[in-house]
């Protein structure tokens, strides 16, 4: 998992990172909302819980007004990197690392950029959310009415950016937008998006970048199950052992049993 840390949107406290255990979210007597790893009086309104599994937020009981990405939370929400939670009136947004800046190719034509339709962005918050988007061609962002993904704002720019696959990758090209977008948290204009990144256009729209396993990997012979040690190994010479059928023995035990129940009922009624 990439190093994640939480960034205080209007600078209520530094960047903090968050490592394995429990991060706590409170508010003071003072009414400042602060990150902490230990309550030390305060109120505890929710907290961040990092494992090997992932990164979790779990509301306190009777606290209301937590949101992510503008929705509630009522218990426990799961967390991936560009997440915006919300507590007491502070934003706090999860920020991640992004890929190596390599060079940037020159725009080639959106009709000539080639992709894979494996690869795809699923909408997770906005007016896209729940819908998906295959990459197998190059797909433009904007206002305008035959953008790839509309967002139908007049303040936005009708080509705000293009996603471009190359040789199974994903570039986010920034087409001369005002604002820029966002990717784990962080402000871009053009980058290289890994899977599992978060894109965000226009503080609403959430996207994130999804690609399956290869099917190079789930054709891949399985692994032989590990020997049982309480089992002795066959010998590579030993001649293979003749398996035993026992249906007969079977089939001749329930012969004798009814010969033996109708035996019984016929001279039991004499």
């Amino acid at each position: 998992m990439r190093e994640l840390q939480v960034h205080f949107t209007h600078r209520q406290q530094p960047d903090h990172p968050l490592k394995p255990g429990v991060h706590r979210i409170v508010r003071h007597a003072s009414g400042n909302v602060r990150l902490v790893e230990d309550t030390q009086g305060a109120l505890l309104l929710a907290q961040f819980c990092l494992d090997r599994r992932g990164l979790w937020l779990q509301v306190a009981n009777g606290v209301r007004g937590i949101h992510v990405n503008g929705r509630p939370v009522r218990r426990m929400a799961l967390l991936r990197a560009g997440d915006a939670v919300y507590a007491d009136g502070v934003e706090m947004v999860l920020r991640a690392g992004l890929a190596p800046q390599t060079r940037i190719p020159a725009a080639p034509p959106a009709e000539g950029v080639a992709g894979d339709a494996q690869m795809l962005l699923r909408g997770v918050g906005g007016r896209h959310h729940g819908r998906s988007f295959t990459l197998e061609q190059a797909r433009l962002v904007g206002s305008e009415a035959g953008a790839d993904i509309l967002i139908d704002d007049a303040a936005f720019a009708p080509r705000h950016a293009r996603l471009e696959p190359h040789d199974g990758r994903v570039l986010l090209r920034d087409l001369g937008s005002h604002e820029g977008s966002v990717v784990n948290g962080i402000a871009v204009r053009d980058c290289w998006l890994q899977p599992g990144d978060q894109v965000v256009f226009d503080a609403q729209h959430r996207f994130v970048l999804e690609v399956p396993v290869q099917p190079a990997l789930l054709d891949s012979e399985p692994t032989p199950a590990p020997a049982d040690p309480r089992r002795p190994a066959a010998h590579p010479d030993a001649p293979p052992r003749a398996r035993v059928s026992r249906w007969p023995w079977l089939l001749l035990s329930a012969v004798l049993l009814a010969a033996a129940l109708s035996a019984l009922l016929w001279f039991g009624a004499r």
